[in-house]
């Protein structure tokens, strides 16, 4: 193939979809790497193809993660929501998330006018059909125009674009990306021939109804978001007020009857779709079959945005035929007059068998080579922007050299800890989701204190600015000072005290209680401490919140979940040479022997984790390690 010399970039980018291609980009040129974004359709820049929705329990712990770490996705749904509200308030502070509805058409605006602001990165409408990849290292792509870029670092974020998407509605099955754009096919079959393992996955999404032929009086309305929206970014000061309701509604027995008689016709269940989808987001037909003893399931109408008539019908995932989707809408409460303005459909691709990645989400037998986002089998805009975040990041660090590469454990974030940490260790056999349940310090990795986490992080790298360092420290210190003022703070019984005491349900006080012990109660709230014993600096409602939940919970869940920390990290420390001979280990099982040769763990930890292998192989491993056998066996 004849080719011409396009350029020379440090990093280069495949894909910008709404998540894991932008952040990659952006973090790539915030770092100093000269960065090229390379995608089907500039118009389509940060397109959700799925959901209008950021955040949610788990979710929406990422979304701060990317901010605090200097990300773009926080910032940009900010400034285009149309609905902000925290979920889970009753409960405790692990689980409690932001969860934004988001205005489609807005965000991608936003989306691709600060990713044209960012000198250090060009963006560029194209098809990548090819790596370069010569002994073992990528060093650039062709695209279908011939045009060959070089790099010294690329990633891949292409979506479910690969091998076409193929897209499915009843019998009807064409090659396409998402919203009928099209699909990377050339591209696919190249990492095949560069030897990469490849598993079919499927999504699908619902149809979406004008929503002037919705009757809303025969629905329940979800009213807007919270009065007072808190907001994903740490650098945002004023929130949208003018937000705009959802409305709920419900299937019904006729409902159930119309998608059983069409059972037939659903690609699902005729044997045209061979991927396999995520277990978490389930097709309508898929909820019939599985749940055929509910009488009703839940059907949100969530508007797309404030100039588009289009609504989504979260619930109702579909690739039944159109006229029976038409039938199915109409047999609703509220949507017997429904007009279908996009079909639903199922859309089959391909993805990358994650376990062929280092933890930094460079490919393990081509250097150089990034992946990132649903190509390495998640599911949701939030884990794909995490990975692209952490892959820019890393492929910055290579192109450049002299810069370490970024892996964060289990302890300190969703983003690497968890999410990279699950996929490149155990892989996954279906669409992965985030889950608070997934992490097991999960006490420690809360929507509160992603910033004390990994803020100090994203300004040693270059993410984050000196003026939001210097915010960020002078936030650390206001809540040290208070919790030092309220540990030397002595409250008398006072009859104040005692009547707030009475309101709130707590028991009388006989003695005088330091203000931090008093907090530590159940029932009592920093706005209780800040009604007696105000502070005198006038403290910012984060501030307030961090100093009542590091009071209430340091002492007993977070240092027991500090105690499993340090124990881990052990373990983590106790690295893995990257020459060791797991043949030469005797007494491994043989499942275990095979797993440890396929994932390559970087340490002790990571080996534990690894599915297949079982405490005693770990120990015998680490005894191994241990005695110097490594070492002798590299000398010989």
């Amino acid at each position: 193939m004849t080719t011409y010399e396009a350029g020379q970039y440090d990093v280069i980018v495949i894909g910008a979809g709404h998540a894991g291609g932008v952040e990659a980009a952006y973090a790539a040129a915030k770092r100093g790497a000269k960065t090229l974004i390379l995608t089907l359709n500039l118009d389509m820049i940060a397109f959700m193809p799925c959901n209008p929705s950021i955040g949610g329990p788990a979710k929406g712990i990422v979304v701060r993660e990317i901010d605090a770490l200097g990300g773009l996705m926080g910032k940009v749904i900010d400034k285009t929501y149309i609905q902000m509200r925290m979920l889970n308030t009753g409960k405790g502070p692990a689980v409690r998330a932001l969860r934004a509805q988001a205005d489609k058409p807005l965000y991608i605006q936003e989306m691709k006018k600060t990713l044209e602001k960012e000198a250090n990165l060009t963006l560029r409408q194209g098809m990548v059909e090819r790596l370069l990849v010569e002994d073992g290292k990528c060093k650039g792509v062709i695209t279908e125009t011939r045009a060959l870029y070089r790099a010294k670092s690329v990633i891949i974020t292409t979506g479910t674009f690969m091998r076409g998407g193929r897209v499915i509605i009843g019998d009807i099955s064409y090659e396409s990306g998402p919203n009928n754009q099209r699909a990377s096919v050339k591209l696919a079959e190249n990492l095949e021939e560069n030897g990469f393992d490849l598993v079919r996955f499927k999504t699908g999404t619902p149809p979406r109804v004008n929503s002037h032929s919705i009757d809303y009086t025969k629905t329940e309305i979800q009213p807007g978001g919270d009065e007072n929206p808190q907001h994903f970014s740490y650098e945002t000061t004023e929130a949208i007020v003018d937000q705009i309701p959802c409305w709920l509604t419900y299937t019904n027995e006729n409902t159930h009857q119309i998608i059983n008689d069409n059972l037939g016709l659903s690609a699902m269940y005729s044997g045209m779709i061979k991927g396999t989808g995520p277990r978490y987001c389930p097709s309508i037909e898929d909820k019939i079959v599985r749940f055929h003893d509910k009488p009703r399931h839940q059907i949100f109408l969530e508007p797309e945005g404030r100039n588009t008539d289009e609504v989504y019908v979260q619930g109702l995932s579909t690739s039944l035929p159109e006229f029976v989707q038409r039938e199915i809408l109409r047999s609703i409460p509220g949507l017997e007059e429904s007009e279908i303005m996009r079909s639903g459909y199922a859309i089959e691709y391909d993805s990358v068998v994650p376990t062929q990645l280092w933890p930094t989400l460079e490919v393990k037998n081509i250097e150089g080579l990034f992946t990132a986002g649903q190509i390495n089998g998640t599911s949701g805009y939030e884990e794909a922007a995490g990975q692209g975040l952490m892959a820019g990041i890393n492929a910055a660090a290579k192109a450049l050299g002299g810069e370490e590469s970024l892996i964060l454990d289990r302890s300190q974030a969703y983003i690497g800890g968890v999410l990279i940490d699950d996929l490149v260790t155990k892989g996954t056999n279906e669409p992965y989701r985030l889950l608070t349940s997934r992490a097991e310090y999960r006490l420690l990795l809360r929507h509160d204190n992603a910033d004390l986490r990994l803020t100090e992080i994203g300004h040693q790298i270059g993410l984050i600015s000196a003026e939001r360092y210097a915010r960020f420290e002078e936030k650390k210190q206001l809540i040290e000072e208070e919790k030092e003022r309220l540990s030397t703070l002595r409250l008398k019984p006072t009859e104040q005290l005692q009547q707030i005491m009475d309101l709130i349900g707590g028991t009388q006080l006989k003695d005088g209680i330091l203000a931090y012990d008093l907090l530590k109660r159940p029932e009592v709230t920093y706005h209780v401490i800040d009604q007696i014993v105000p502070s005198e600096k006038g403290l910012a409602a984060d501030v307030k919140e961090q100093v009542e939940i590091q009071i209430k919970y340091q002492g007993g869940y977070i240092a027991k979940s500090n105690q499993q920390v340090e124990r881990m990290k052990k373990m983590e420390n106790k690295l893995i040479p990257d020459h060791i001979d797991y043949d030469a280990i005797s007494g491994i099982a043989t499942e275990a022997r095979e797993k440890l040769k396929k994932v390559r763990p970087l340490s002790v930890a990571q080996a534990s984790r690894i599915s297949g292998v079982n405490p005693a192989d770990v120990s015998i491993l680490l005894v191994y390690i241990e005695q110097g056998n490594v070492a002798k066996v590299s000398n010989e």
